[in-house]
């Protein structure tokens, strides 16, 4: 697939089939999330991937969740960690010079920036699979919960989750985002030279 063609097809799915997602595919999404910018090469990001009953362990620890029970058929679910002591070491090397491994070096908190960005990797090697995801968020309350079921180190900040399979949904449903809300103009969005 042309990788224009990736970035108009992807949009969230919020509604799956219950077959199954080849293990190439897995692999392939998560090779190329470790692809994404990461400040000074910090690689403060990391992944859970759970697949099969590990899903429904995954619902079951969470209270506060930002998805509906459609999305609960995906097949595979990938939890998303900012590792903020990764950019604070890797910057205190002399290379870099921060040896105070103060966060105020960090107006921007680029953990969860590059995060994002393997994020936005995982959504796009979805299309490009021809799969379908939806990404959504965990409720902060739910972080020790999330780490003490999975094994998940302390210092691992969940930054969301996102939904894998294949798409049930053959057009964008009537009440979706997409359908209630227009795309901004690009000249309200893009402005070149001067705002």
């Amino acid at each position: 697939m042309e990788f224009q063609d990736v970035v108009r097809r992807r949009r969230m799915v919020r509604e799956f089939t219950d077959e199954p997602v080849p293990d190439e595919s897995v692999r392939r999404i998560m090779r190329n999330a470790l692809r994404g910018p990461s400040a000074g090469y910090s690689q403060g990001q990391a992944f859970l991937v759970l697949r099969g009953e590990e899903t429904a362990g995954f619902y079951e620890s969470v209270g506060q969740l930002w998805a509906t029970d459609t999305v609960r058929t995906a097949p595979v679910i990938v939890l998303a960690f900012a590792v903020k002591d990764a950019y604070l070491d890797r910057y205190a090397e002399p290379d870099k010079g921060w040896t105070d491994r103060a966060e105020d070096h960090w107006p921007v908190p680029f953990w969860y920036v590059d995060t994002g960005m393997a994020v936005l990797l995982i959504l796009q090697t979805v299309v490009d699979e021809g799969l379908g995801a939806v990404y959504f968020g965990i409720g902060e309350d739910d972080f020790d919960e999330v780490r003490a079921r999975f094994g998940v180190p302390a210092n691992h900040v969940p930054v969301g989750a996102i939904a894998i399979g294949h798409g049930a949904e053959e057009t964008v449903s009537a009440g979706a985002s997409p359908r209630t809300r227009k795309r901004r103009p690009f000249e309200d969005a893009v402005h070149f030279g001067r705002w």
